[in-house]
């Protein structure tokens, strides 16, 4: 190194502890496994004692845990930057591939939504080489009771978080229906309906849930179809967490495929076997 450069980085200054504490969560991050105290002080040729103080700290900020057995670990936040990183960087560019080949294969439009506090919104469209196109604006969000996009993402989400969404938009379809002012029992009567229509969109999140996607015929525009499949990424947890199911998964984006009854037929077991094998060769779904 240059005595031009050596003045310059000493210029830039820095913070010695946080760069050795840095060096300590690297020795865990490149060892790939947990690692006792007396081997991590080894690889940063540091006394015990000392590197302990560092751990104490990444642990309290999780970047590191520390185990039964007295071995130390990646913390949770480790593994969120390393799932951030990878949903960024690599899953969109994924989704982007498998969307266009699905709609070469199929000859629909295919869109990818992704799930955002106020509802489903598509940010992708990719429309075929067809004489008919449906077309949806990007930004566009989607209704989460008559879209496959919407009922995919409604099967996924708690419903603590789904229920109050699909109430307001029934409640905004009621209150579009009726200009007259709203009596107390009509008030009665519209509440009734809605608890009705919650337990029958129950069971529809639970057949889509075991089906695996969802599907409309018709709902938002006479004679189109649609499926939509989940982008299913695992998500970041504590290994030693016995109670978090390894099933868990989070539903972040969706692909629609959109076309005509005769472009997307719902009973031509066929076309879903094909979505689903393109959908699995970029590990998507």
């Amino acid at each position: 190194m240059s005595s031009t450069e050596t003045t310059a980085n000493k210029n830039q200054g820095g913070i010695q502890s946080l760069e050795i504490g840095l060096s300590v969560l690297d020795v865990l991050i490149e060892y790939h496994e947990p690692m006792m105290l007396k081997d991590i002080a080894q690889a940063m040729q540091m006394h015990p004692a000392k590197v302990h103080r560092y751990l104490v700290s990444l642990i309290r900020k999780d970047y590191a845990r520390k185990l039964s057995d007295g071995r130390y670990g990646l913390g949770a936040r480790v593994n969120a930057l390393g799932h951030t990183s990878f949903d960024q960087n690599n899953i969109l560019q994924r989704l982007t591939n498998a969307a266009t080949e699905i709609k070469n294969a199929v000859n629909c439009g295919v869109q990818i939504a992704k799930w955002f506090s106020e509802g489903p919104i598509v940010i992708h469209s990719f429309e075929p080489d067809s004489p008919i196109s449906i077309i949806t604006r990007i930004g566009s969000r989607m209704p989460l009771t008559s879209s496959a996009t919407g009922r995919l993402f409604a099967s996924y989400q708690p419903d603590t978080i789904i229920k109050p969404l699909v109430l307001a938009e029934w409640q905004g379809d009621i209150d579009i229906l009726s200009s007259a002012p709203t009596s107390t029992s009509t008030a009665k009567a519209d509440k009734a309906e809605l608890s009705v229509k919650w337990q029958a969109f129950t069971k529809l999140q639970t057949g889509i849930q075991a089906q695996g996607y969802a599907t409309v015929t018709g709902d938002m525009l006479m004679g189109i179809n649609a499926i939509s499949i989940p982008v299913t990424l695992p998500q970041s947890k504590d290994v030693n967490d016995i109670s978090a199911s390894a099933n868990d998964v989070l539903l972040e984006y969706a692909l629609t495929i959109i076309g005509t009854a005769e472009q997307l037929p719902l009973d031509n077991q066929q076309v879903m076997d094909k979505i689903l094998s393109i959908a699995k060769r970029y590990q998507i779904a």
